[in-house]
């Protein structure tokens, strides 16, 4: 069984469909998720899916591209909801320069003090990476955010920064980039990250993996992500399947 640790079910791409695409990721061999909630609308939708379906879990904080919204309040509101029994992990946080809707340095300021709530409540982070590596790595080292580890969602980077995460005490989750035939970089991470810190996820509605590339994503394509993975490293499918599994559910301390 697969978990997807990374999914946006609660956006409004997917409104009014998500029983069905719940069904089709479990019919697919995902019986667990990660709904990552980044503002408002979408922490409140995360936590109404994972209240209503089994193993179904929240993921909340603020998205770097909301930086410029961020406040007192958000964060009184963020902690709120992250003492809800359903959250596993605090975000998606952390830098993105692509976009560039807030300053850099109200990015970094906003991504520091996600982090330091996240180790004041335990939690692991997921974090959000975009054109601002090595600001991203910057602040992760200085915040000390190994102590509660956390997940390089999406990872898209070479072998020399998996190293350098992962001597912070980072995750690495692989996306369909991982399937894409010009992303030679992210296959030969999939080769060599250890197989105590490998993790899966979607992106949905993102990053549609091969064969749906261009299409709207959702959880059950994470077995072609687990798939592409496995002939990569070649091992068994039944064996990516369970070690993603097993690493998601202990860096998410979740019990059984």
């Amino acid at each position: 069984m697969l978990f997807d640790t990374h999914t946006h079910i609660n956006v409004d791409k997917f409104k009014g469909e998500e029983n069905e695409i719940i069904k089709r990721a479990h019919e697919n061999g995902v019986d667990q998720m990660a709904i990552v909630g980044f503002d408002y609308p979408t922490i409140d939708k995360a936590l109404e899916l994972t209240h209503t379906h089994d193993r179904l879990y929240a993921i909340i904080g603020w998205h770097p591209t909301e930086a410029g919204t961020y406040s007192d309040e958000v964060e009184a509101y963020l902690i709120d909801r992250l003492s809800d029994e359903t959250v596993v992990a605090m975000g998606e946080m952390g830098l993105d320069y692509y976009w560039d809707t807030a300053p850099k340095s109200v990015q970094q300021d906003v991504f520091r003090r996600q982090v330091r709530v996240a180790k004041e409540l335990n939690l692991p982070i997921s974090i959000h990476n975009r054109e601002a590596t090595e600001d991203t790595y910057k602040v992760l080292k200085e915040e000390h955010a190994g102590d509660t580890g956390g997940i390089m969602h999406s990872f898209n980077l070479d072998t020399y920064w998996m190293e350098k995460f992962l001597d912070i005490g980072m995750h690495i989750s692989l996306s369909g980039v991982v399937t894409f035939k010009n992303a030679p970089e992210v296959k030969e991470v999939a080769r060599h990250v250890p197989a105590d810190k490998l993790l899966v996820e979607t992106d949905a509605p993102y990053l549609a993996p091969m064969p749906n590339r261009g299409k709207r994503n959702e959880p059950a394509y994470v077995r072609y992500v687990a798939e592409e993975i496995a002939s990569l490293r070649q091992i068994p499918f039944e064996e990516v399947a369970r070690l993603t599994t097993e690493n998601a559910r202990d860096l998410f301390k979740l019990k059984g």
